[in-house]
């Protein structure tokens, strides 16, 4: 077989390796809307391997810019994660210190890549989940204001700007009018938020859905349940055009189905969005017969090698 060779980007630094990921479409998974393209965005091809790599490196660059960050602070956010990987990625190739705040009981792969970037960790009460975070890091930069940058993932209009300005434009750029449906989850609400705002623009409608967990006590790791949850400041309730939820079995169980048989090992809350395109795929199928659905692989399987098994049933 033929394949066009595509010249390899020469980059003078691992952030620019950030975005421009790749689109897959799902086969076997949506064989039950065979009327109807499901693709997942490969976010873990980010250089940090998750889509939190691209609001981590928006905020950074936007806050060194405007003077916010500099050699004399310390960047400290709250995080479940893959912020905090992001964050700590971005720190060692700029050249800055980063404190992550995160509960303790976040899984040992992301403390161990995070440490190994150089990041220092601070641990909340594990029963708190990340609203435990949010609070402790808000405590700590209150009482030492003049030390800390506070990055804010949940406030930052940094946070959905990267979000509207890169995965929403190459959405568009990849599909283009094709497009019918995106979904995504409500962690912080970036993605949904800013990915929304740039498809909401285009020409052609395209109806945007935010996936969240079905339940207050749930184990989608990374994703809230809004009604029961510190509601991120960037958050709009009225911009998705709909909210789609999601049970952590189906979450769990649609991540162990991709990677059987589609080959893709990826994370819990990835397995919610795919379990939601599926789904948005189906009534999509029936209604108009055809069609496009597009959502988020958040992350790789692999970050969540070694949880306990009371995790899917844990308040996130």
């Amino acid at each position: 077989m033929n394949r066009r060779l595509h010249r390899s980007r020469r980059l003078g630094s691992i952030l620019e390796a950030v975005g421009n990921t790749p689109l897959i479409r799902l086969e076997r998974v949506a064989r039950s809307a065979p009327s109807v393209e499901v693709y997942v965005k490969l976010e873990f091809a980010n250089p940090g391997g998750s889509v939190k790599d691209r609001p981590a490196s928006r905020i950074v660059k936007d806050a060194i810019a405007d003077g916010r960050l500099g050699s004399d602070k310390i960047l400290i956010d709250a995080t479940s994660g893959n912020t905090g990987v992001a964050y700590s990625m971005v720190g060692a190739a700029l050249g800055f210190r980063v404190q992550l705040v995160m509960p303790k009981n976040v899984t040992k792969a992301r403390k161990d890549i995070t440490a190994a970037y150089g990041a220092e960790l601070i641990f909340s009460d594990p029963m708190e989940g990340s609203d435990g975070a949010i609070r402790l890091v808000r405590r700590l930069v209150s009482e030492h204001p003049d030390r800390y940058f506070y990055a804010d993932q949940y406030g930052n209009p940094s946070n959905p700007l990267a979000h509207y300005d890169g995965t929403g434009a190459e959405i568009l750029d990849a599909l283009g009018d094709r497009i019918s449906v995106f979904v995504a989850g409500l962690g912080t609400s970036g993605t949904v938020m800013g990915t929304t705002r740039r498809l909401h623009e285009h020409t052609r409608p395209v109806h945007c859905v935010a996936a969240e967990p079905a339940e207050a006590l749930h184990g989608l790791e990374g994703l809230k349940h809004m009604a029961s949850s510190i509601v991120p400041p960037i958050y709009d309730a009225t911009l998705p055009d709909e909210i789609f939820p999601v049970g952590t079995e189906d979450g769990w169980e649609m991540a162990d189905r991709v990677a059987a048989e589609e080959g893709l090992h990826v994370g819990h809350s990835t397995g919610a969005n795919i379990f939601a395109a599926v789904q948005l795929a189906e009534r999509l199928h029936r209604a108009q017969g055809g069609g496009t659905v597009v959502t988020i692989a958040c992350d790789r399987g692999d970050r969540y090698f070694a949880p306990m098994k009371w995790e899917k049933r844990y308040t996130w």
